[in-house]
């Protein structure tokens, strides 16, 4: 049983000038889960993070160890919700969730739709200059559910598997993406991932036309 914690963030603003709600806190007892998200929970950037494809965060528990281990020096940084995750689980990781899964939580179904896209932000945040680049290449990134039903949800109802539908791993998707060189028929496959977020669409779609890989650099380094 995988008995999620379950954390909300504020929009703060940061070093850097922009504004985040990375830094979350944790949720006891029942909150609604929205189309949109946890309520009370905001997204500074809309167009890279939050709608209703990337309505919740989810980062598994047991990556912390391997990021206190390569920054011993900031290694009481590195425990949750330090990514920004609204929900984290031991059990659960990129090698044993699927894109498209759907999963019971309460009330209310969720259905992965992208890995997390790392970001230049989470360097600001960590005062580390490449986390965002070890993040994609350990393929240690995370997920993002869409909401698709509502309803009340808590840290003491787990997380149970209602549906299968890909043979694609979170993990796998992570090595389509970033860690192979251009192969069309692998992104038709995670184009025919049932549920995939808009914007990995267009990201496939926009490779398949234009024969090559979009540049990674003002995603992770933000410029």
């Amino acid at each position: 049983m995988h008995h999620p914690d379950v954390y909300i963030g504020n929009i703060q603003p940061y070093e850097g000038g922009r504004p985040s709600a990375i830094a979350k806190r944790q949720v006891d007892g029942a909150i609604r889960l929205t189309p949109l998200g946890l309520e009370g929970d905001e997204q500074a950037e809309k167009s890279y993070h939050g709608g209703p494809d990337r309505a919740l965060c989810h980062y598994p528990r047991e990556h912390y160890a391997h990021w206190r281990e390569q920054f011993p020096a900031q290694a009481e940084q590195f425990c949750a919700p330090a990514f920004g995750e609204n929900i984290s689980t031991e059990g659960l990781t990129e090698h044993n969730v699927f894109m498209g899964d759907i999963f019971r939580w309460g009330e209310a179904l969720i259905q992965v739709t992208q890995p997390r896209s790392p970001c230049f932000k989470l360097n600001y945040h960590f005062a580390i200059e490449d986390i965002s680049v070890l993040m994609q290449q350990s393929g240690r990134c995370g997920w993002l559910y869409r909401v698709v039903s509502p309803g009340a949800v808590s840290g003491d109802r787990p997380l149970e598997l209602a549906a299968r539908s890909s043979d694609v791993s979170v993990a796998e998707a992570i090595a389509i993406a970033w860690h192979m060189p251009f192969d069309a028929e692998q992104y038709r496959r995670l184009l025919a991932v049932a549920g995939l977020s808009a914007s990995w669409s267009k990201t496939m779609l926009t490779r398949l036309a234009e024969g090559r890989l979009e540049d990674f650099n003002r995603r992770l380094l933000g410029r």
